[in-house]
């Protein structure tokens, strides 16, 4: 298959899993930010976002794995269409969310620990 063929069909399988699973998020900032959300390494750009979208180019194995496992499809059916799609019902919010902990880094020591106290007495609360 030529390449451009190739990434045309990857950004339709990308498009039709967006659809079924976060439909909000089948736009290029909301894809972005989505995908930042769950993957531990450097942040994807808005421009790779709608480059993955609009049949450019195909992300990386590691993230073509990140959005698999978040969409709940097989990356092998995601990145070549070979296999059964798998669709799963995945629960909302259920990956970790390396944004949230990039933020958290960001904040002065101070801000840091209210933080670290928040979380302790929210799953303090939650033992109960």
């Amino acid at each position: 298959m030529q390449p451009y063929l190739e990434r045309d069909a990857f950004s339709t399988r990308l498009r039709e899993a967006l659809v079924r699973v976060a439909p909000d998020a089948a736009r290029p900032t909301a894809l972005a930010r989505e995908f930042n959300r769950r993957y531990a390494g450097e942040p994807v750009t808005l421009h790779a976002a709608r480059k993955w979208l609009g049949g450019d180019a195909i992300p990386a194995q590691d993230k073509l794995r990140v959005l698999a496992d978040w969409l709940g499809v097989s990356a092998e059916w995601l990145r070549f269409g070979a296999g059964n799609a798998a669709f799963s019902a995945r629960e909302p919010g259920a990956a970790f969310d390396y944004q949230l902990m990039r933020d958290i880094a960001a904040l002065s020591d101070a801000h840091q620990q209210v933080v670290r106290d928040l979380v302790k007495s929210l799953h303090q609360a939650e033992t109960r």
